[in-house]
């Protein structure tokens, strides 16, 4: 009696634990195919003929269109540079350089995936229509205050996530942990 108590603990353990990691590997994965750059995560296997298999949890978690690994690679970060959930109740900049691509776009989304610009303003920076810095560098306001210079104007409150989409870009050939990513930088918060 007493073995198969033990037994249908055992098992009742190995089923959480397997639940929970693939729970994690599906949600966050960082250990499982995702790459992080500060507060930025890509996958980049997304876009590959023969994706990891938890990459394609991913993309039917997700079910949207992805790009191509030779189209580009998506980065998303859902925290700032200290850790901390972004949220619209602060104000953030978006400061430094972006890895070599040919063009690139940052938007604002909230939790169900929507853009949240404020009506009848850019829905997304483009790094076509930015004044930089005059060390090439970029920096963008981002928040539902005016904030001068390059500005995304944001709608609504609650949480939400940055999504930096590098076009026709080779950041993963020869990539290394100091690849140059945009730190986000929080602001005043209401």
């Amino acid at each position: 009696m007493r073995f198969v108590l033990y037994l249908l603990m055992m098992i009742a353990v190995a089923l959480s634990v397997g639940f929970g990691l693939s729970y994690y590997a599906l949600t966050d994965g960082r250990l499982f195919g995702a790459v992080q750059v500060g507060p930025w995560t890509a996958w980049p296997d997304v876009g590959s003929d023969a994706p990891n298999p938890y990459t394609r949890g991913l993309l039917a978690r997700e079910a949207t269109l992805q790009l191509g690994q030779a189209e580009g690679l998506r980065f998303s970060a859902s925290v700032d540079g200290d850790e901390q959930p972004l949220t619209r109740e602060c104000s953030y900049r978006v400061k430094g350089n972006t890895p070599l691509a040919t063009a690139w776009t940052l938007v604002a989304l909230d939790a169900q995936g929507r853009n949240i610009a404020a009506p009848d303003t850019q829905m997304a920076m483009r790094s076509s229509g930015l004044a930089r810095l005059n060390d090439g560098s970029i920096e963008i306001g981002i928040g539902t205050s005016l904030m001068p210079g390059n500005w995304l104007e944001l709608t609504g409150s609650g949480p939400f996530s940055l999504v930096l989409t590098l076009y026709d870009t080779a950041v993963f050939s020869g990539f290394s942990s100091d690849e140059s990513m945009p730190t986000i930088i929080r602001g005043n918060c209401s």
